[in-house]
């Protein structure tokens, strides 16, 4: 009897921790070029083993392979982050000075740490593609999460402290950037898993009005409030002079000036993308009908749940300089105001998924009655 797919996913996944322990006694494969040679390697014969894993499957989704790569990059991710905390030793030594030095900071770090959420939805996602259930929202969840850890990383490392010390290994992500997107573009254009709403109760809620549905109301207030905070945290990176802007950084956040860069970039990505989508957001809460707005909260909840994750432990770990880490007599109210910002993203998921009647199509006249169609 064949083990089900996912296990099967989870098995190969093992062989990362595996071949990186096997390149760390060998000198041959701890030069740059090897070190990126032997990972494509080694990517090209998961794919394979993993076209052999479902030759008996008469027709398997293209996106399996995508999860099922990524979840072996996951496993390898969770040993650097173990062995960086002092849990294993003799996996990653190697790689880090010939490779990716920069995966030793703390960012990195909780990074790696987060790539055990992503192993979950991975795993759940193909167990769910094999059953024949829906999994839609759970990858764009994942593609939320994973676009999000490399838009931060890739460029954080380029314009960092570690910008002029850039080995080959570290193009690496380009590919796995680049799937990312390709794999949120597929799930974006398959057809939406909408609930079955009643006509009536779609036309009963949205005739209310924002003042009639008080956790629209609050969600509404807690959204602007994570733009004027985006706005704000990005003139602080921008080296604006007002005295707030001295005061937050040295007072409240000084790792936010922390030379590796990835604070920098995060907060420029905020900034620059997630006020934009989150004024997109408020507007498809405030009108009837924006059903998109099912898929877009669950991709921007997986974004900051990944980021903020980061942020917050990279602001106190122990690999993070002194001066850099969050200031004891503030780091309370700093780590409430940084959780604050990953939940309310994924408080409006959920009120969306919940409650979709104020989202769903607007219901032609005529299809009001609990027995005409359904929307």
């Amino acid at each position: 009897m064949k083990p089900p797919v996912e296990v099967s996913v989870f098995l190969l996944s093992l062989l990362g921790p595996g071949v990186l322990f096997a390149m760390n006694q060998i000198p041959a494969f701890q030069e740059p070029l090897p070190i990126l040679g032997m990972g494509m390697f080694v990517l090209g014969s998961v794919l394979l083993l993993l076209i052999l894993t479902v030759r008996h499957k008469t027709k398997v989704d293209p996106l399996f392979y995508v999860f099922a790569e990524f979840t072996f990059g996951g496993m390898v991710g969770l040993t650097n982050a173990l062995e960086q905390d002092g849990f294993i030793s003799g996996f990653m030594d190697f790689y880090l000075r010939m490779g990716e030095p920069h995966l030793a900071t703390s960012y990195a770090v909780m990074m790696s740490y987060w790539e055990v959420v992503h192993l979950i939805l991975l795993l759940t996602v193909i167990h769910r593609m094999f059953s024949g259930k829906p999994y839609r929202s759970l990858g764009l969840l994942w593609a939320g999460s994973s676009i999000a850890n490399q838009i931060v990383l890739i460029p954080g490392v380029v314009i960092g402290k570690y910008g002029s010390n850039i080995r080959p290994a570290f193009w690496r992500n380009a590919p796995f950037f680049l799937v990312s997107f390709w794999a949120a573009s597929r799930l974006f254009r398959r057809p939406r898993e909408m609930p079955v709403v009643t006509a009536d109760k779609v036309a009963a809620e949205q005739k209310k009005g924002l003042l009639s549905r008080p956790a629209d109301l609050l969600l509404s207030l807690l959204l602007l409030g994570a733009v004027a905070f985006f706005v704000f945290r990005g003139f602080v990176v921008l080296d604006c002079p007002l005295d707030a802007c001295f005061t937050y950084i040295y007072q409240y956040e000084p790792y936010l000036k922390d030379p590796v860069g990835f604070s920098r970039i995060m907060m420029l990505v905020y900034f620059f993308y997630a006020v934009p989508l989150v004024i997109v957001l408020l507007y498809g809460l405030n009108t009837p009908g924006c059903s998109w707005m099912l898929d877009w909260t669950v991709f921007f909840a997986g974004s900051m749940a990944q980021t903020q994750w980061c942020h917050i432990g990279a602001s106190l770990h122990s690999r993070t300089p002194f001066t850099y880490r969050a200031p004891a007599d503030k780091r309370w109210p700093v780590i409430a105001l940084n959780v604050l910002l990953a939940a309310v993203p994924a408080l409006l998921a959920l009120r969306c998924r919940a409650n979709p009647a104020f989202l769903m199509k607007p219901v032609p006249k005529g299809q009001s009655n609990d027995d005409k169609k359904k929307n």
